[in-house]
């Protein structure tokens, strides 16, 4: 399990003005609510949040948050971004309860090259990057490494696959494929390039077989 501490001030007043005056002071709006709580604002220090989150997987990380002092054991929940400026708008925490489990979304790591790509120059794509799974804060893993080393060409890792530690419970559909290691790009074209080259052959011989026909029904 992944932790972080981080440092929040509660606060009283709400609303977009107040919202808009603690960023202009370097601060950013933020909520913490649970299963054992009422919500209750916050605001965050801009620049040490920012560092927090360059360096964490937010959902999979537990973040130890002191709140005046007062400490809580939280999960980011959501962050709200501007949609063009590198400004956070908005972050919601929710508080932890021992022994509620909890729904989070885990990085999927692939470790290793495969087979296919170190022998035949194939192509390792990743359709499937994060994991979502329920289970007790205290064993949220902050990442799931996956060995690709033995993937052939064609081969494929799908999430039924995964073993994982008892007490996590998979969310994410079984049968979604996390990893395929695919034909090179060159090989796929050359494969199209003979597909048509053998249907643009066979229909002169359809053609042609027509032609016989009718060669026949006129001697008749």
């Amino acid at each position: 399990m992944a932790t972080a501490s981080l440092s929040a001030s509660a606060r009283a007043d709400t609303g977009k003005g107040v919202a808009r005056t603690l960023r202009a002071a370097g601060r950013v709006p933020a909520v913490i609510y649970g299963h054992a709580r009422a919500p209750m604002s916050l605001s965050l220090d801009a620049r040490e949040l920012g560092k927090l989150l360059g360096r964490i997987a937010a959902e999979a990380t537990v973040i130890e948050l002191s709140i005046d002092g007062a400490q809580a054991r939280t999960l980011i929940r959501e962050v709200q971004r501007h949609p063009f400026k590198k400004q956070i708008l908005h972050v919601d925490f929710q508080e932890l309860v021992a022994g509620e489990k909890v729904i989070v979304r885990i990085p999927l790591t692939l470790v290793g090259t495969s087979e296919g790509v170190r022998m035949s120059g194939g192509i390792m794509d990743q359709p499937l990057r994060e994991l979502e799974i329920r289970c007790d804060p205290v064993i949220i893993p902050s990442h799931i490494d996956i060995d690709i080393s033995a993937l052939g060409l064609g081969d494929s890792i799908h999430v039924r696959e995964l073993k994982l530690a008892d007490g996590i419970e998979i969310m994410t559909e079984l049968d979604a494929t996390i990893c395929v290691c695919a034909a090179p790009r060159a090989a796929i074209e050359e494969a199209a390039k003979v597909e048509v080259t053998a249907e643009a052959g066979a229909e002169p011989e359809v053609i042609r077989k027509a032609k016989a026909d009718e060669e026949v029904e006129e001697k008749k």
